[in-house]
């Protein structure tokens, strides 16, 4: 196990401080890059333990470094047209705040570039969208939880560069926020943050962005510990394209899977799978 730490730092990003926890082995020269970026109403430190095994679990068995970047006011200005956070009205710029945290982070520790992976939820994970239509040449690839490709009407970004990028995806199928089957996200109910596409087709919409004709594969996923959930695995898979994998959690709610319940009006937390694991894995931070 590599030993690491975790510190809070800051950056001035347009005039602006930002602020983010690092967990970062000893030795972090060389060593791949995960922004972990949390839901609406959370923060840097909550999403730290918001599964179990947590995010740290990168840094301490796959060596890489961990960032935790803070939403301004606990949100992103995020891929959604009807977002009406703070950090919209007030014109936070994320995506200015990534690249910065990136170059710092380059600089300061030396990590390796071209292995920098964004890991949203929720919120989160609508901003890793933005970041792969507006910046896809940051990143090695990204990961969503419980955020779903909006519509082109209620879609914010104005710049797409067509990239091609690995995209891992776990949803669940009774998520309360962001319907598994597609249409209008909100926080249960109220506060209505745009129309989405299903699950599905926001993995198909990934294929076809990353040049996979054929259909996918789909397999059931073996629980080693039995609860009210099933896990199928969907991969889009073509040799020598970025592959896109979803999990749907049948059952399960707005979580991220692993051996922590979240609070029960977030829905189902699956344990046949750990999100951590399946991250690590997917981008080949740890062997399968």
């Amino acid at each position: 196990m590599t030993q690491q730490t975790t510190t809070p730092h800051s950056i001035e990003v347009d005039g602006k401080e930002r602020t983010f926890l690092l967990t970062a082995p000893a030795e972090a020269a060389g060593a791949p890059l995960v922004l972990v970026l949390h839901g609406s109403n959370q923060t840097s430190a909550g999403i730290r333990g918001f599964t179990r095994p947590g995010f740290d679990t990168l840094a301490t068995l796959d060596g890489a470094v961990v960032a935790y970047p803070q939403g301004y006011r606990k949100h992103w200005n995020d891929a959604r047209a009807a977002s009406d956070f703070a950090a919209r009205r007030e014109g936070y710029d994320d995506v200015a705040f990534v690249r910065a945290l990136i170059d710092e982070l380059a600089r300061a520790h030396g990590i390796d570039r071209s292995r920098v992976y964004a890991v949203g939820y929720s919120n989160g994970g609508q901003l890793a969208i933005r970041l792969a239509h507006e910046v896809p040449e940051l990143l090695a690839g990204i990961a969503l939880f419980g955020a779903t490709q909006p519509v082109p009407e209620h879609f914010a970004p104005t710049v797409d560069r067509q990239v091609p990028l690995p995209v891992l995806m776990i949803h669940g199928t009774r998520d309360p926020n962001v319907p598994y089957a597609g249409g209008t996200a909100s926080l249960f109910g109220f506060r209505p943050r745009g129309r989405g596409l299903s699950a599905p087709d926001t993995a198909a919409y990934w294929a076809r962005r990353n040049g996979h004709a054929a259909g996918p594969t789909v397999i059931e996923v073996p629980g080693e510990r039995a609860d009210r959930t099933r896990v199928e695995r969907t991969d889009h898979a073509t040799p020598g394209l970025p592959p896109v994998r979803m999990f749907t959690v049948h059952g399960g709610g707005h979580v991220m899977p692993g051996d922590k319940p979240a609070v029960r009006i977030l829905g189902r937390t699956s344990r046949r799978i750990r999100t951590v694991d399946e991250i690590a894995r997917f981008f080949g931070l740890r062997a399968e």
